[in-house]
């Protein structure tokens, strides 16, 4: 595999921001990174960083640095937790582990979460007081890398902001091959996650169901981003036992409360060439699917980078440092685990086990509460293919069930047996 060569390509590559990209947000005077890997034919299956975007926002004179605080444009956790309804349920995840799997090693990864727990007035989040652990994939510490240090960064971070009593267990592979990665997720259910947020993705193959058996595992729920690139399937978000998560747009209304989503542009979805449709969508009503394959994604959430996240990277990338905005289906995932995580803790309390076979569990919840549970959303495209392609009414290629109405949303989870 040419993991190397292809890692260095993927780091040079800068755009300038396009009119293409669609933000529901004013921005100024902005970098954006884009990294936009691909396979080649006949090379074996490789998982690269998500998101494609980091988005550098005002105040950046020189790549010396980035502003000294979050970027005005960037959402800050009492926005989300707002907007979704987070900040309506008191339970913050207690006794619950979320497991973030990330290739190569972040040596500032406890440090950066520790400055952005201090910003936005979140509990510390330390190895000293037992809510964080980083534990590598082969027993040493990978090479270090900074586009896996943002995503590890993000990942660590927007997962403590929407379950901050939630213990974090990050899981460093040694590379970025998918056999590497995968092994990761297998290392954070033995260290005690009942969630594992996996940001990573591979290109459909042939033989991919070989590997879903890693992510069938009792008490545990495991989640993946879709892919930033449009519309196309990624491993391992089209794994029957994954939910796989998509991007939107997200607007606030000047006080701040949730006004509505669109689909990203960038948000990966479509119809597995592989995966046959599980029961749990074939009992619901998925369009478009004669041939009887696995649809992608399940949910989704807040991806648009011109809608993205505060996140702090002291190693920073091509010569910034600091405060970002960053956007990408794999700023959801973790976020969504971060909500499996809370509903496990109120099952816990209730005398309930932690879920398993949660895609199930969200369908079951859509079928009888899909305007409760999820935000619809039903405008936008990340592609031209047509109704696959587009937003609906419904379950869509896009934007899946829709995003969590959260309050609602884990009331329900703690709900099911």
């Amino acid at each position: 595999m040419r993991t190397e060569g292809i890692r260095k390509a993927a780091l040079s590559l800068i755009v300038v921001l396009c009119t293409s990209l669609s933000f529901s947000r004013p921005l100024a005077a902005q970098h954006i990174i884009s990294n936009l890997p691909r396979l080649t034919s006949g090379e074996s299956p490789v998982s690269f960083m998500r998101p494609h975007y980091l988005v550098f926002a005002s105040g950046a004179t020189t790549p010396a640095g980035s502003p000294s605080g979050p970027p005005s444009t960037a959402f800050t956790p009492a926005q989300i937790r707002h907007a979704y309804g987070f900040d309506l349920v008191s339970n913050q995840g207690a006794g619950q582990t979320i497991g973030i799997v990330d290739a190569y090693d972040d040596p500032k990864a406890e440090a950066d979460l520790g400055v952005f727990s201090a910003q936005f007035n979140l509990p510390a989040c330390t190895t000293a007081n037992g809510c964080f652990r980083k534990v590598y994939g082969n027993g040493k510490v990978p090479a270090s890398n900074p586009n896996w240090a943002m995503e590890i960064a993000l990942d660590v971070e927007w997962a403590h902001a929407v379950a901050p009593q939630a213990k974090i267990v990050l899981v460093e592979a040694p590379t970025n091959s998918l056999t590497d990665l995968v092994n990761g997720a297998v290392v954070a259910v033995r260290n005690g996650a009942s969630v594992v947020s996996m940001s990573w993705t591979a290109a459909e193959w042939s033989s991919e169901t070989s590997m879903d058996k890693n992510f069938v595992s009792n008490g545990v729920t495991y989640l993946a981003a879709s892919g930033d690139a449009g519309t196309g399937v990624a491993y391992p978000a089209v794994s029957p036992d994954v939910i796989g998560v998509g991007g939107t747009s997200l607007t606030l209304t000047p006080a701040g409360a949730y006004q509505g989503e669109t689909a990203w542009s960038g948000s990966g979805g479509g119809i597995s060439k592989y995966e046959r449709e599980p029961s749990f969508q074939a009992q619901f009503s998925i369009p478009n699917d004669p041939r009887g394959y696995r649809g992608v994604p399940d949910v989704s959430y807040d991806g648009n980078p011109g809608t993205g996240y505060a996140v702090y990277d002291s190693i920073g990338i091509s010569g910034y440092t600091g405060w970002f905005q960053v956007g990408g289906t794999s700023a959801g995932t973790p976020q969504w685990a971060a909500l499996i995580a809370i509903a496990n803790s109120l099952r816990v309390a209730a005398r309930k086990a932690n879920l398993s076979s949660t895609d199930t569990t969200l369908y079951t919840i859509a079928k009888s509460g899909m305007n409760s549970n999820f935000y619809a959303v039903t405008q936008g495209t990340n592609g031209a293919c047509g109704s696959v392609c587009t937003a609906s009414t419904g379950y869509d290629y896009v934007t899946g069930l829709g995003t969590p109405q959260a309050a609602a949303m884990i009331a329900a989870l703690v709900a099911q047996r």
